[in-house]
């Protein structure tokens, strides 16, 4: 839907009065960019966002008031090079000490394991660092150096100033007369004194500083000394402290072994447990005995058997007779060497002679004798191998008869043994322990003595003579202290000027009636005191929508629009929405008149963050009709008004520039949206009511008519700069 009535007030107006009306306005491009809203010097500008400082009026400022911000450097400047120049410089040594534990193997303790020795973690160095500020360690390098001697490091030698007696009575400071002179001097040592570990390492740093670079290094080396002969003299104290309580152990521990000791011999006795060889008792080293003795006397037997058994087969075979036992016999031996002997002859003879001869006979006869007795002698040692073996047997009854009787006198003493073991485990205990202790007792006086005492430190870096000042350091203080006091100065200039252009003010005549609006500012045109009261009352009245049309096509629509829009982003977010197409006064105004809008929305070729703009006097923001101007037609598409509702959630205010609205629709710009009507000047009252009320009627929620037109003319001279909104 169209509104038709507006095409028939349209029709109504004579061209005479369109065509003045142009001519008015025609100025209007050339002016644009310096367009601004209906504010002169008496009006306060808007609150701009963050993003919308100028940074320009901020370098403006700090060079008109360079002066502020000179003065104050240069007087810096010359007080800091002063007072570096005047304070007592003061020169820093520094030492180095490593925990290292290069003890040795042949002087480290038995009982002390290389990996308990290794272990050293953070914690330690920490500690170590710790006891380079002790103040017993203080005490000894003062007195060694005569530091209680020296007015600086006791302040009542060269007198109090009277500075510091004002800031003592104040309690700010403390009062020196009411400290002892070595709370006076450890306080001043520790002010010049500084220990600290590096890190990752085993190394502690010492550093003193002092007005005399000599006395500097000397104290420094003095506390790394007296370091290491603290640390000496604390392993000293504890070898004399270990070996005064292992002496008093020890000699209790030798009467608990003397008495354990006595115990198990007491036991033994009663017990007749006596012990032989191999630390073995009576009985069970009799036992061991007998039933060697009763293996023997098996073993005997069984060979006696054997060998008896074994001549008597050989004997009832008649087998030659090949036992050892027999041969090695000696009658048997010369038997058979006569044997030898006769067989010799016999052979001998049996080449000469016949078979039945005498001599061959006796030869014979002679042999057979021989091998009868070999047999008789054989035969006596079986009967002698049987009676050995008999003999074993008894011999071996008898001994498993005592062995047996021996493990029932065995069995009866077990209990006994058990008790006589424990006696004897506790009184090797105690004498084992007695022999620890009478080993490191004599670890812990051999220690007893300092030069024989190992240490774990040592010094890897003394320290020297500095020609250096380590305080003040000139260059950095003067640097710091003229470069602090530019930026204090230059911060708090430019501070002031953000706070000037931010602090949100109120528009006094918003709320006036127009007639006090025009005597408070007599030199505002009247167009641009009605445009204000309107955009009061808007802001009062929480109106979101608002539409500027016009009842000509000229800029004049779009003048209203812009001021009104900038009258209301103080303090609000603002955006103006150009639905007229191409207007050069929002191309002027705008950060970039290029981009596209709400056409190129409509097609899909651009976003909501590409079409918006920023007004260059004010913190408007500007969404363009669109780069083509046939391409109006898109806008009367369904879509323009979701584009319009998103825009609604975004802002507080969106102002439509609408034109003559001729070919936009309704609900696009009358729905929920506050109507400000640009009319001809030739209108009279009766119609003015009459189009208000058709307005009305087509859905807006409001309208306002405004009464005198706005001119380019009333916003500034061409190209003067004025304050924007």
């Amino acid at each position: 839907m169209r509104l038709s009535f507006w095409r028939d007030w349209m029709d109504k107006v004579p061209f005479r009065a369109k065509a003045e009306t142009k001519t008015e306005v025609a100025p209007a491009p050339v002016a644009a960019p310096a367009v601004a809203a209906p504010v002169a010097a008496s009006v306060p500008a808007a609150s701009p966002e963050l993003g919308d400082i100028d940074l320009r009026a901020i370098w403006d400022t700090l060079v008109r008031k360079r002066m502020w911000v000179i003065v104050p450097t240069a007087l810096a400047f010359g007080l800091s090079l002063l007072a570096v120049n005047m304070i007592t410089p003061r020169y820093k040594s520094e030492a180095r000490i490593l925990i290292d534990g290069r003890e040795n193997v042949f002087l480290r303790p038995n009982g002390e394991r290389s990996e308990e020795r290794s272990s050293l973690d953070a914690e330690a160095v920490t500690s170590q660092v710790q006891l380079l500020l002790s103040r017993d360690l203080a005490r000894e390098v003062i007195k060694a150096n005569k530091l209680a001697e020296l007015p600086e490091f006791d302040p009542v030698l060269r007198g109090i100033s009277p500075l510091r007696t004002l800031l003592a009575l104040f309690g700010i400071g403390r009062d020196p007369f009411k400290m002892t002179p070595e709370e006076r001097v450890l306080e001043a040592y520790y002010e010049r004194l500084t220990a600290y570990a590096v890190d990752k390492s085993r190394v502690m740093v010492i550093e003193f500083q002092s007005r005399d670079p000599e006395l500097a290094a000397r104290v420094t080396n003095s506390i790394a000394d007296g370091y290491l002969v603290l640390q000496q003299a604390a392993r000293q104290n504890q070898a004399k402290a270990a070996s005064q309580w292992l002496l008093v152990e020890i000699e209790s521990l030798r009467k608990k072994v003397a008495d354990a000791e006595a115990r198990v011999e007491e036991f033994r006795s009663k017990s007749n447990l006596f012990v032989g060889t191999n630390n073995a008792t009576l009985s069970n080293q009799q036992l061991g005995e007998m039933n060697t003795q009763l293996n023997n006397a098996r073993a005997l037997k069984s060979d006696a058997e054997s060998k008896s058994r074994l001549i008597r087969e050989m004997l009832q075979s008649g087998k030659p007779i090949e036992a050892s036992e027999v041969l090695n016999s000696e009658l048997v031996r010369r038997l058979s060497e006569q044997r030898v002997t006769l067989r010799a002859q016999l052979a001998e003879q049996s080449s000469t002679l016949l078979g039945g001869h005498p001599r061959i006979k006796e030869l014979k006869a002679q042999i057979t004798d021989i091998d009868r007795q070999i047999r008789e002698e054989a035969s006596k040692i079986s009967r002698s191998l049987e009676n050995d073996a008999r003999i074993a047997s008894a011999r071996a009854d008898g001994l498993n008869g005592s062995l047996d009787q021996l493990k029932r006198q065995a069995t009866s003493v077990n209990g006994q043994d058990v008790q006589l073991r424990a006696l004897e485990r506790e009184a090797k205990a105690q004498r084992d322990l007695l022999e620890s202790y009478l080993a490191k007792y004599r670890e812990a006086t051999t220690r007893e003595n300092i030069d024989a005492v190992p240490s774990d430190y040592r010094i890897i870096s003394r320290a020297i003579v500095s020609n250096t000042p380590a305080f003040p350091k000139k260059i950095p203080t003067v640097l710091i202290a003229t470069l602090a006091t530019l930026m204090l100065a230059g911060g708090y200039i430019a501070t002031g000027e953000l706070l000037r252009m931010t602090v949100p003010r109120t528009l006094g005549v918003s709320r006036a009636p127009i007639a006090p609006l025009r005597d408070t500012h007599p030199q505002l045109p009247a167009g641009i005191l009605e445009i204000e009261r309107l955009a009061a009352m808007l802001r009062q009245g929480a109106t979101k929508k608002v539409t500027v049309i016009g009842a000509h096509p000229d800029e004049g629509v779009t003048l209203v629009a812009l001021t009104l829009s900038r009258l209301l982003s103080r303090g609000a977010k603002v955006v103006l929405v150009d639905l007229a197409m191409a207007s050069p006064t929002l191309a002027a105004v705008s950060t970039d008149p290029s981009s596209p809008g709400l056409t190129e929305l409509m097609q899909g070729s651009a976003s909501f963050g590409e079409i918006i703009t920023k007004d260059r006097l004010s913190s408007v923001h500007i969404v363009g009709a669109g780069r083509e101007p046939s391409q109006r037609q898109l806008l009367q598409l369904p879509r323009i008004n979701l584009a319009v509702d998103a825009l609604s959630r975004a802002y507080d205010h969106v102002v439509l520039d609408a034109g003559t609205a001729t070919d936009l629709p309704t609900n696009v710009i009358a729905a929920q949206a506050h109507a400000v009507i640009i009319p001809d000047p030739a209108i009279t009252p009766a119609a003015r009511n009459v189009m208000k009320e058709q307005l009305l009627a087509s859905g807006f929620e409001g309208v306002s008519i405004l009464d005198t037109p706005l001119k380019a003319m009333d916003l500034g001279a061409p190209g003067a700069r004025v304050a924007a909104a």
